[in-house]
């Protein structure tokens, strides 16, 4: 076993210890000084600037209590929790109000669900869209002895429409108004979904329109049930779609409903609306990508009216699709969020954000450091030739007693700062050079004198 040299632990431990005094810490400072500020700057504009962590709580406008959108952004808060993230679902009357909480600032709201041509592009600044996540089926449901087909049919009877604040009301009446319909040639009741059902079969009303911001599909198909209640094929399915470019064509095919009992009877032409996620401008993409996340999750499965993996989709309406969504639906969740929890992928994801662009610039200026500190410290001994080629210029001219006294004080003074210097130790050699050299000149000035006396 060999034993340990103490020469060698001392030598080993004094290394370190003079690199330390070689340097002069002073002329260290102040070349890391403004690598330091520049530094700091940057990081201060990166937090400043760069996007915040993701808020801790995300607030969803949906739809009336225990309604299709009510319950769709309960599953979305479902999913979305798993994440650490608290959602709250804020009962509402359906779209129209989503889109008034939406646009008005004062109102705390991030997200809400709206269906397609309620907002005018004027009227939506400040809102994204995150992307259509259904088509919504626009149901009516009527009593009569014989198969209506054509909403004049109805013209002078008895409708619920719909209660204020609802896409539902808001569609039926751009419906009505294209069948030249209005509150002056027929009878509009401000009922919604669960009322005007109960109204429907109480034979107060003669017909409804339903959609899924009002009631739950399992009440659609109670009410399809219901001996004297009749769900309208529109045979001018395809005209409304030419009318009203925003509408989708739709076919609830006979059984869908209930196949023991065959409803519908037949195969039954609708018109339903895309259902799209409006959000706030300024919400943050980690939220965003949960949220259609969650949205593929609750909507990508097959259903009545859609295909699986048709929704959600990118597909705009009366909203400009988020330049985050449009990432999303081409590449998915960036890749840290793919391989770590939610809240340890959002902290690194933030802590790169501002680490690598600080890299990119403290790594140059930090190559700088070593030729500016070797320039400052040189320049302490490098300032004295100046002065010293100054005096022998003047020493080659006829000087006076004067002159010679002057040039006498001027290397004296020299040699007195020369001797105080203390460069650190790599530089040492160059300043017993100037000394030198501070000699020379002091010989050559002592020969004028005795030329001179």
């Amino acid at each position: 076993m060999k034993t340990l040299n103490p020469d060698a632990i001392h030598a080993a431990i004094r290394r370190p210890v003079q690199r330390l005094i070689a340097i002069s810490w002073r002329d260290m400072l102040l070349v890391l000084l403004p690598v330091l500020i520049v530094t700091l700057a940057l990081g201060w504009l990166a937090v400043k600037l760069i996007r915040p962590a993701p808020p801790d709580t995300v607030v969803i406008l949906s739809g009336a209590e225990d309604s299709s959108f009510h319950n769709t952004a309960k599953r979305y808060a479902k999913i979305i929790s798993t994440h650490g993230i608290q959602v709250k679902v804020v009962v509402t009357d359906g779209s129209a109000e989503n889109l008034q909480r939406l646009l008005d600032k004062k109102q705390v709201a991030d997200v809400g669900l709206v269906q397609t041509g309620l907002a005018e592009a004027e009227e939506s600044q400040g809102l994204t869209s995150l992307g259509t996540m259904y088509v919504q089926p626009f149901l009516v449901f009527y009593r009569d002895r014989s198969t209506l087909d054509r909403l004049t049919q109805l013209k002078g009877r008895r409708i619920a429409i719909g209660p204020e604040g609802s896409g539902t009301r808001l569609l039926a009446l751009k419906m009505l108004e294209e069948n030249d319909m209005s509150a002056t040639n027929t009878r509009l009741l401000d009922l919604d979904g669960d009322d005007a059902i109960a109204a429907l079969l109480a034979k107060k009303t003669d017909a409804i329109f339903l959609t899924g911001e009002q009631v739950r599909g399992r009440k659609i198909r109670e009410l399809m049930r219901e001996p004297g209640v009749k769900l309208m094929s529109l045979r001018q399915a395809d005209g409304y779609l030419r009318r009203l470019r925003y509408l989708s064509r739709l076919e609830a095919p006979e059984g869908s409903f209930d196949l023991a009992l065959n409803l519908p009877s037949r195969d039954t032409a609708l018109v339903g609306t895309p259902i799209e996620l409006l959000a706030r401008e300024g919400l943050h993409p980690a939220i965003s990508d949960l949220l259609i996340a969650a949205a593929r999750e609750v909507h990508g499965k097959p259903g009545m009216y859609r295909k699986a993996g048709e929704f959600p989709a990118p597909i705009e309406h009366d909203v400009a699709i988020s330049e985050e969504a449009r990432r999303y639906y081409t590449s998915g969740a960036p890749f840290l969020y793919k391989r770590l929890p939610f809240w340890l992928a959002s902290l690194v994801d933030r802590i790169l954000i501002v680490v690598v662009p600080l890299l990119i610039v403290v790594v140059p200026l930090s190559r700088l450091i070593a030729p500016l500190y070797r320039w400052r410290v040189r320049s302490r001994i490098y300032r004295w030739y100046g002065n010293l080629m100054k005096i022998e210029r003047d020493m080659r001219e006829e000087l006076s007693e004067a002159q010679l006294e002057n040039i006498d004080s001027q290397l004296t003074e020299i040699e007195a700062s020369v001797n105080s210097l203390q460069p650190p130790l790599a530089f040492a050699d160059q300043l017993y050079v100037l000394r030198e050299h501070v000699a020379l000149v002091r010989q050559q000035f002592s020969a004028i004198e005795k030329q001179a006396a």
